[in-house]
């Protein structure tokens, strides 16, 4: 077991910030050396990094309903700021996931399309419907339930992919998600709990479904992966971040 899978690191609120630091693009202060030294550890606290995104994309939003620019512009807006203060990295993911899973016919080719930053038809479709689903979900949910799922989705999302960290083996030998390394199940545990209890002080019991249709939707990505490639990737951990994200604002429609 390497020094980035220790399980018994006391939790630190360097944690949180080294979360950032993986998961956005903020600009954060300098953070000392050792503290990376924690990064499987610090998956607890993904679910926070999701904070600050969401807070800014919220902002957006409200002063475009402020405005009277109309939900879906304001939706629009939402999407645009998260995108960018996430560095589009989950973004990317689900696009390069997208191509490798269904662009190559053995483990290895996909993993190289994967690998590619080339963008295929496969990844492109994905981050369409993605990007529109999502789109029209919080254009739907704005007028209805205010920005509480902007905090919601974007917690919620985020702790999923310590799961999958765990869940499942690295996929190549190299790359992000071997480097950050394994978090301990109990690090997995409070990243969820973190997750859905920031989700249910949003949005209300109304988001019990649509929390298990997001944890559903990326337990089948797993699944898919290990068939695929034999485990995760941190592709494969972005685009189950954008799964997650999406599978729970459209359950969140459904509880309209």
């Amino acid at each position: 077991m390497g020094k980035n899978d220790k399980a018994w690191q006391t939790p630190s609120l360097w944690d949180i910030g080294v979360a950032c630091v993986l998961l956005t693009r903020l600009p954060l202060p300098h953070l000392p050396e050792r503290v990376f030294e924690r990064q499987s550890g610090s998956a607890w606290a993904f679910p926070l990094a999701g904070l600050p995104v969401a807070l800014l994309a919220a902002l957006a939003g409200h002063l475009a309903l402020g405005f009277e620019l109309g939900p879906g512009l304001a939706a629009g807006l939402v999407l645009t700021v998260m995108t960018v203060l996430t560095g589009a990295m989950h973004e990317d993911g689900l696009s390069d996931t997208a191509d490798g899973f269904w662009g190559g016919h053995d483990r290895e080719r996909r993993l190289e399309i994967m690998k590619d930053s080339t963008t295929g038809t496969y990844g492109i479709v994905a981050l369409v419907m993605s990007l529109g689903l999502r789109w029209l979900a919080l254009a739907a949910l704005l007028p209805t339930d205010g920005l509480g799922p902007i905090f919601a989705a974007a917690a919620l999302s985020r702790a999923v992919m310590p799961v999958l960290m765990r869940a499942l083996p690295h996929a190549r030998p190299g790359g992000l998600s071997r480097h950050v390394g394994v978090p301990g199940w109990d690090r997995v545990a409070v990243a969820v709990l973190l997750g859905v209890g920031i989700a249910l002080a949003a949005v209300g019991i109304q988001g019990i479904l649509p929390i298990l249709l997001a944890f559903a939707g990326v337990g089948g990505l797993a699944l898919l992966a290990r068939a695929k490639i034999g485990g995760q990737t941190g592709d494969v951990l972005g685009a189950a971040q954008q799964v997650a994200e999406m599978l729970f604002l459209l359950g969140l429609i459904a509880e309209l």
